[in-house]
């Protein structure tokens, strides 16, 4: 199956094993080549460097969960069950790619401050995804009419991922995805419930 995927998805999909494994620091271009079933240099016929390699994992990999997300979405007439579809989702990707969830938790934060820039526009097509349902159910009157599109944005995006970074850093003990329907009650209703 490995041979016959483009050799391009095969050296992503190496990158997040090693990465995952060994930290961004550690993680030479040849152990990623290695791993990608490739020599050395055939890594540069795709890549400029590490960080390129990087950068496009992320890129690939987020415009299949934004992707993901607009297809779980479709038919949902609800906001809030779509919020409740896109924190199932995050935490299904995480919870079914160790690795994945290892890189994106860990690693991409631990890199230098023009690599994090990159990784910030790469995020903005999922932030996005997030806006529009907040200014959606705004617009439905499911959420509150004066809420600020981009704080409430933060505190789903800050409780989804704090959530799975704990999670990580837990070594996975428990289910993430477990978590999804209470972490969406939350994000609702609050402490003190419904506003």
């Amino acid at each position: 199956m490995k041979k016959n995927r483009p050799k391009y998805k095969q050296i992503i999909d190496a990158a997040v094993i090693v990465i995952a494994e060994n930290g961004y620091h550690q993680a030479q271009v040849s152990k990623i080549a290695k791993q990608a079933g490739v020599a050395d240099g055939t890594i540069y016929l795709y890549f400029k460097n590490k960080e390129d390699i990087l950068i496009s994992l992320f890129h690939e990999k987020m415009g299949q969960f934004v992707e993901q997300i607009q297809e779980d979405i479709i038919g949902i007439e609800n906001t809030s069950d779509k919020l409740l579809a896109l924190v199932k989702r995050h935490f299904q990707n995480l919870a079914d790619d160790h690795d994945w969830a290892v890189v994106t938790q860990l690693e991409l934060r631990q890199s230098n401050k023009e690599l994090r820039l990159r990784i910030n526009d790469v995020l903005r097509g999922y932030l996005n995804v997030i806006d529009q349902l907040i200014r959606e159910g705004m617009e439905k009157g499911e959420f509150h009419p004066d809420l600020n599109v981009r704080l409430a944005r933060q505190m789903i995006f800050g409780t989804i991922d704090e959530t799975a970074t704990t999670w990580v850093m837990n070594e996975q003990k428990y289910s993430l995805t477990d978590l999804a329907e209470e972490v969406h009650r939350l994000l609702i209703g609050g402490c003190a419930g419904k506003m």
